[in-house]
């Protein structure tokens, strides 16, 4: 099994871009059924640093016009969540009575994504939902429903495919998982 180290942690192959793919057509199928009709192009939300290759990917397999702009927030240091939001980049222009579809790279307690929800859903847009490629639903503390899901995990530290480690390994095609051996 491949092994890689990223900054001073040893990371192994958890998830390859073979699977991460079919789960990202998955989720791209699902969208394409709920926006085919929509009246206005959907706006994509995508959440940076780490939504943006799972957003490309996305993008790129969806049939219907849509929009894309970005949001940024941060709640991270290391391998650890602090609880503390700062929002550091923002929506600035009319969302009124548009569908938003925000993107994150990965869901665990839904601070962030609460936090974005409400931020968005002051703007008064049509909808707001949620797609996300990781949810680790035993971590979620909120009632929002995650619309779309690509993948469901547990409690592991991952990095790759957008995910850092200290902002390292975003650039990697599949997911690893801390070795812990």
């Amino acid at each position: 099994m491949e092994k890689i180290k990223l900054n001073d942690r040893t990371f192994k192959v958890m998830i390859p871009a073979e699977q991460i793919d079919a789960a990202v057509t998955k989720v791209a199928q699902r969208l394409n059924e709920d926006y085919a009709d929509a009246k206005k192009p959907p706006i994509f939300v995508g959440v940076l640093c780490g939504a943006f290759i799972f957003l490309a990917d996305v993008v790129r397999k969806v049939t219907f016009d849509n929009e894309i702009t970005f949001v940024q927030v941060s709640s991270y240091q290391g391998i650890q969540s602090t609880g503390n939001i700062q929002q550091k980049l923002g929506i600035d222009f009319d969302i009124t009575d548009r569908d938003i579809i925000l993107v994150e790279d990965i869901v665990e307690t839904g601070h962030s994504i609460d936090y974005l929800a409400r931020y968005l859903q002051s703007f008064n847009p049509r909808s707001v939902e949620v797609c996300t490629l990781f949810f680790k639903p035993e971590k979620y503390l909120y009632d929002r429903p995650i619309k779309y899901v690509a993948m469901e995990i547990g409690n592991e530290f991952i990095a790759g495919y957008g995910l850092d480690y200290d902002q390292v390994g975003r650039n990697l095609k599949d997911i690893y998982v801390v070795d812990n051996e």
